[in-house]
């Protein structure tokens, strides 16, 4: 969960710039940052950033998406390879049908595919399987964020070969027909255009060496199962839902790491109901107090909070505390706290409490 630039701020746009706006800026910055002709030692960390702010806004859903919640709402709901695969067309009206070549020069990677913000992500590559964790937390670490730790089961070295998949003491000779790199590749010219197709070497197996003696306890695998310990941190604003956390799935040898999926669930408080940011609390008052009006001290998530009931309130009337609800997911602002009064009548009463009513009332008819 990194700290990213505003996507907006990236392209030098402004949040209400029209898609014709979104994909000129973009044109116009890609040709500046294009490392095949920007030679600077940041250019292609540029053009990584400005084509990820151009794959979320140049798509109506994830830009709706982003607008609403910010990076948490659209790292959350796409993996890295959902989000440039979806804009894939949007590239295409660029860069024109090599936008593969294109992003496998700049993003590296194998099979077709690219790499981006760390992560590998290969068309026809192996991908290492999700993990799923699932965790509850209360309405108080919506409102502050939390920070997890956890185990998780995971393929870890195997302490025999040291993850060399060989058995100790013997070495692995390099594929022959991949020469170490693990991946065979092909290229096609069509017009203008390159397509490159990489597949992983059969004969190795995408490892690029061949192990003679494969470890006894890994099966020449290199891995065993155990416990991964992991931490991340629950951001503040959060709500019940999937969460996608890249990268820390299943590790695939030569391959790409599967994703963690964490499953929130934000436990019922027994005082607050929560609706989006905002908070709602029941105070029950007597219809004396309502009449008469009052000085009252209700909870809020953060401690007590004093609040004045005017004389002649009604039923269901709804006092606003502003500012103490829950953080809005993936931006800064808070939500309010509102107070419903719940007027309590007595079911019961004795004859001097009658009698005073009835005096009240009589009272009140005359005034009329």
């Amino acid at each position: 969960m990194s700290t990213k630039r505003d996507y907006y701020e990236v392209l030098g746009l402004q949040k209400n710039s029209s898609q014709d706006e979104i994909k000129s800026q973009y044109r116009k910055l890609a040709l500046k940052f294009h490392p095949d002709r920007n030679k600077s030692p940041d250019a292609s960390e540029h053009f990584k950033e400005i084509s990820e702010a151009y794959a979320v806004l140049s798509d109506t859903e994830k830009r709706k998406i982003y607008d609403n919640y910010g990076h948490a709402g659209v790292d959350g709901k796409y993996s890295t390879e959902d989000i440039f695969q979806g804009s894939k067309v949007n590239f295409e009206d660029i860069f024109g049908s090599g936008f593969e070549s294109i992003f496998e020069n700049i993003f590296g990677g194998g099979g077709g595919g690219f790499r981006f913000g760390g992560f590998d992500f290969g068309f026809g590559r192996e991908r290492g399987a999700d993990l799923v964790y699932d965790t509850e937390i209360t309405l108080e670490d919506v409102l502050r964020g939390k920070k997890e730790e956890i185990e998780i089961p995971s393929d870890i070295q195997c302490s025999d070969c040291k993850g060399t998949g060989a058995t100790p003491g013997t070495s692995m000779r390099t594929c022959s027909v991949c020469n170490g790199h693990g991946q065979v590749r092909t290229s096609r010219s069509s017009g203008f255009s390159t397509f490159v197709t990489v597949q992983p070497c059969n004969t190795c197996r995408g490892q690029g060496k061949i192990i003679e003696r494969p470890c006894s306890k890994c099966k020449g695998s290199g891995k065993q199962r155990g416990k991964r310990h992991f931490s991340f941190e629950i951001p503040a604003g959060i709500e019940t839902g999937e969460y996608r956390i890249k990268g820390e799935g299943e590790s695939m040898s030569n391959g790409v790491s599967g994703d963690l999926i964490v499953r929130i669930k934000v436990r019922p408080h027994d005082k607050f109901k929560r609706d989006g940011a905002d908070i709602f609390y029941d105070e029950n008052i007597s219809m004396i107090d309502a009449t008469l009006g009052k000085k009252l001290t209700v909870p809020t998530l953060e401690g007590n909070e004093k609040i004045d009931v005017e004389a002649g309130s009604q039923p269901n009337t709804i006092i606003k505390l502003k500012g103490k609800g829950v953080p809005h997911q993936g931006i800064r602002s808070r939500g309010d706290q509102y107070v419903r009064l719940v007027v309590n009548i007595p079911k019961k009463i004795d004859k001097h409490q009658r009698k005073l009513l009835e005096e009240l009332r009589d009272n009140l008819h005359q005034e009329e």
